[in-house]
């Protein structure tokens, strides 16, 4: 279990450690963090939930023609797998590159917050263990989702989409999160919400037309219920509150703030939502995890001086170290992350 406080401290660490480096050092230094966080997810052995299903996939799509496999859902995955194989690696090699797509994402977001580590730390319990060592393709969605929500942020509609799109490629779902670019536009409306009414038509034909039947069965006729699901809906409800009461605050800049009040918004309609299909909403949930990183990252400016500046960020620590011990020590299906196991040392 270790290896998973490892990835919390390093974040902890950084966040205690008084001082900043120069540029050029925190870059060295995240780029380090990026690479050991994609290593240690990438080359996992026997860990996550899905890990029983993704490697029959791998070993299948290795018989297949490209063609094929990409006429499959979700072509962005199972094309990687697809050219893994080919060059004769193995489901390591594609959980490797997952890996590393997710952690771009993750700290192209969290270098943009204005406390970068303090965002990578609320990122680790839930996001890059269960999510990222666990959910392999809507973690790379979720990874591209934060590159486009980086750039949606800024004011660069077209990024965010183009962003989203890539994600969508490797788990459909990412295309629930193309409106968000409309509601959070404040210039060219009716054309931003033209050309996502476009793309969001083209890929839903693309992506999800054949399987959307299926998907509606599946996830709420079927009325699936996933364990977990409200306290981790829960989890974006509280920096929901957190962000409407404090927007002006936690996000000065206009275009900035109405984006995350609408995820905020989002959030908050999944709770009553998820009483009729749990699981569902707790996937769609997913892609809110980033309101988190945002709100918490941000909590310390309502703090009125120094010490108490310290005080908040003590509490959002100790809040995700009570998260990550509570959910491997006690959730129903820890046992599936645990023990953790290193492919190399296998």
């Amino acid at each position: 279990m270790w290896p998973f406080w490892l990835m919390f401290l390093i974040p902890a660490w950084a966040v205690l450690t008084p001082g900043r480096l120069p540029a050029r050092q925190a870059w060295v230094a995240w780029l380090a963090v990026g690479i050991v966080f994609s290593v240690m997810m990438g080359l996992r052995h026997a860990v996550g939930g899905d890990w029983s299903n993704y490697l029959p996939h791998f070993n299948a799509t290795a018989q297949r023609t490209l063609l094929d496999v990409l006429g499959r859902g979700d072509p962005g995955y199972y094309g990687v797998n697809w050219l893994v194989a080919q060059a004769g690696g193995s489901i390591y090699t594609v959980n490797l590159i997952c890996a590393s797509l997710m952690m771009w994402g993750t700290v192209v977001f969290c270098r943009a917050q204005p406390n970068p580590w303090l965002a990578l730390l609320a990122a680790v319990p839930y996001m890059l263990i269960v999510v990222g060592m666990g959910y392999t393709r809507q973690a790379v969605a979720l990874g591209f989702a934060l590159l486009g929500l980086s750039a949606l942020g800024n004011g660069r509609v077209r990024a965010f989409v183009f962003w989203v799109a890539i994600g969508a490629t490797f788990h459909k779902s990412a295309v629930l999160l193309l409106p968000i670019a409309a509601l959070a536009a404040t210039r060219n409306r009716l054309l931003i919400t033209a050309l996502v009414a476009l793309t969001t038509g083209l890929l839903y034909y693309l992506l999800l037309a054949d399987s959307a039947e299926a998907l509606w069965e599946n996830y709420v006729e079927a009325d699936y219920q996933s364990q977990g699901g409200l306290i981790r809906v829960l989890m974006n409800v509280v920096p929901a509150i957190l962000l409407l009461l404090y927007r002006k605050r936690l996000a000065p800049d206009m275009n900035e703030r109405r984006l995350w009040v609408w995820i905020s918004l989002f959030s908050l309609a999944c709770l009553p939502l998820v009483g009729l299909a749990s699981t569902a909403v707790d996937r769609v949930a997913l892609y809110f995890i980033p309101l988190q990183l945002f709100v918490f990252s941000r909590l310390p400016r309502l703090a009125a001086n120094s010490r108490s500046r310290t005080a908040v960020v003590l509490v959002v620590i100790a809040y995700y170290g009570a998260v990550q011990f509570v959910w491997l020590n006690y959730a129903t299906f820890a046992r599936y992350w645990t023990p953790y196991q290193f492919m190399p040392m296998g």
